[in-house]
């Protein structure tokens, strides 16, 4: 399955390809589309669709997942990033292909295992599920590759397999001592 990541922004919006077999992923591509400081919103909007549509079609990915917009302490910038997101999710059911969304915290929960996890750690991580030599730059195009990572370990792999095991194999919590057996002591 290849699955394309997008970190939505109104300066800045990374992208992230990654093929994956549900065990192991792979780097398939990775950017970021900017456009020059005091540009117009409507014309930066129009670079990210046009940016975002060629990026697809180029890839030519089975879904795409893209992070869910929560709060913002301002409005207008709440906004303009929902615009930002609008657009992107434009591209991809322009591109005739299914969207799926993530909050910041479960895409760092998935990728680093915690969910307050900073740029660095994210992006270090992502070097490392994916095998690269130099962690991705800039932080946009790593946290889109951890938005695709992100919904490879949700929809087919080993956790989203571990989510249909009977609920006493899902968690430590729930495991019954017993039934696991003891270790002996030596």
């Amino acid at each position: 399955m290849r699955i394309f990541g997008i970190d939505p922004g109104s300066i800045r919006t990374g992208y992230g390809c990654v093929e994956t077999d549900g065990g192991r992923h792979r780097f398939v591509a990775c950017g970021a589309l900017s456009t020059p400081a005091g540009t117009e919103l409507p014309a930066r909007l129009l670079a990210i669709h046009a940016g975002l549509t060629e990026a697809i079609s180029a890839s030519a990915p089975d879904c795409v997942a893209i992070e869910n917009l929560f709060h913002a302490r301002n409005a207008r910038s709440a906004l303009i990033l929902g615009h930002a997101r609008g657009v992107a999710v434009l591209a991809a059911v322009q591109a005739g292909l299914p969207v799926v969304e993530y909050t910041p915290a479960e895409i760092k929960v998935s990728v680093v295992g915690y969910g307050r996890a900073e740029k660095l750690q994210v992006q270090g991580m992502v070097a490392l599920l994916l095998g690269l030599d130099t962690p991705p730059s800039p932080y946009d195009a790593a946290d889109a590759l951890a938005v695709a990572i992100c919904h490879a370990h949700l929809s087919c792999g080993p956790v989203a397999a571990s989510s249909r095991a009977p609920r006493h194999l899902r968690s430590w919590r729930h495991a019954n001592v017993e039934q696991l057996g003891r270790r002996q002591a030596p």
